[in-house]
Order: C-alpha cells, then structure tokens, then sequence
C-alpha cells in the first residue's frame, strides 16, 4: 500500500524534504514507519522519544493500523518548548539529558538517578517492574516541573521515569535541575523526587528469589481524595 509521510519543523530539516511517498505492506503500523525512517537516518533514533505521530490529522500512536492513502505526520515538539517531562520504557541516558538541559549560564546542575539495587529489607532482588496510569502520571510529571520552576526559580528542569522491566543497576527515574545556582538547584531536586514519590501514579513491583511482591507505597497527601475506607497504601516508592 502507499502512504504519503509528512515532516515539520526541524524533522524536515533532518529528513531534507518536507514529505515522502512511502511504500508499505498490508496491515503495516505507525511503528514500522517510524523503524524504516529510523534505518534510512540514523539520527532520527535520537529523536523518537519526543516525536508525536498523526493519521488523517488525528494524533495516534505506533500500534495504528494504516491503510493505502493514509496521510502520516512526524511531529516535533511544538515552538511552545520542549516537554520537561517523560515517561519511556528504554534505558535512560543520564548523560545525554543532563548534557542537553545545561547551559553557559548556569552555575549549577543537580541530579537526583534513582538505581535499582540488588536487595530490599535483606532479600535479594533479581529485577523490578513498573506501571503507571500513564496519561495521568506524565501530565502530574509535567505539573511538578512547572511548579519547581515558579517555587525555586530555577531555569530548567527535566524529569525522566522508566516503565516496564528493569534490571539491576538501571535509572528508574532521573531528575535534572539547572539553576544559577546551587541552593536552589538542590532544593528543587529533593523536593521533585520527594513530592514525585507521593503523588505521581506509578507502581513498582519487586521480583525476589522467593517470590514477589508490590513495594509498600508512600500514603498519598491529605489534599488528594481518596476513596472510602481503610487505606491500602500509596504510591511506589524509588
């Protein structure tokens, strides 16, 4: 079947046209798409987690189905700036994030990379695995990194949470801050992470030797509602 792929915004300037006829089999997805564009340039790789995909001018994601005639789009994030927060299932590249949030003016930048370990309350962990009502917990990510911004006046801030199964060893959740300066960058950091733990919706499950188990959770604050009855605990804790 053929498609016709469109390109905006610095993607037209990487891809060096502003669209493409494509060629695809039957019962192809949004996902192949962006894999074959990803093998024709290899830079685009560095792009796909913060690229948004459309069919027929609806937004869709990369389990889609197209059909022949179907207009795809490739979009960046909007001139609006790009997005503070993540929420992904590949390994975190602590490096590369922290290397794109500074800047020549700041004087400081705080990390705060949360590492699986290999025990809990003296058992041995073999890996973790976590979900999230993802809509919901990116959109409360993107709020705590607003709100940082207005309470520490610090310039930026990223916040990266993993999902899926981790290894040990591995990023769960990063948080850079940027700032002038270092107190404030500090603060900022610990408050994310603490505030992040009680209130974003994101669970962790512990896989042991013996069995397993999902993490005791932080109690959610008294200003979130909840339901009825006797408490059953909160969210996961990092």
């Amino acid at each position: 079947m053929q498609v016709q792929v469109l390109f905006f915004g610095m993607l037209k300037d990487l891809v060096g046209r502003g669209s493409d006829s494509l060629s695809l089999p039957d019962n192809a997805t949004l996902g192949d798409v962006i894999s074959l564009y990803q093998q024709r340039i290899p830079k685009l790789k560095d792009w796909v987690g913060s690229i948004a995909m459309s069919v027929n001018q609806e937004y869709a994601g990369p389990e889609a189905r197209l059909k022949s005639g179907d207009e795809i789009a490739l979009l960046p994030p909007v001139s609006g700036g790009a997005p503070r927060a993540a929420i992904v299932r590949e390994r975190i590249d602590t490096h590369k994030t922290l290397d794109a949030l500074k800047l020549p003016e700041d004087g400081a930048a705080v990390v705060f990379d949360g590492i699986v370990r290999n025990h809990t309350r003296g058992r041995r962990t073999l890996y973790l695995d976590y979900e999230a009502y993802e809509e919901m917990a990116l959109k409360q990510l993107e709020s705590l990194a607003e709100q940082a911004l207005a309470q520490f006046k610090v310039r930026d801030v990223a916040i990266v949470h993993r999902l899926g199964r981790l290894e040990i060893g591995e990023t769960s959740v990063l948080i850079v801050v940027a700032s002038a300066h270092r107190g404030a960058a500090f603060e900022a950091c610990r408050w994310l992470i603490d505030t992040l733990k009680h209130t974003v919706p994101i669970w962790k499950k512990e896989y042991f030797e013996d069995g397993a188990v999902w993490a005791d959770g932080e109690p959610f604050p008294a200003e979130i509602p909840r339901a009825q009855g006797s408490p059953l605990g909160g969210r996961a804790s990092k």
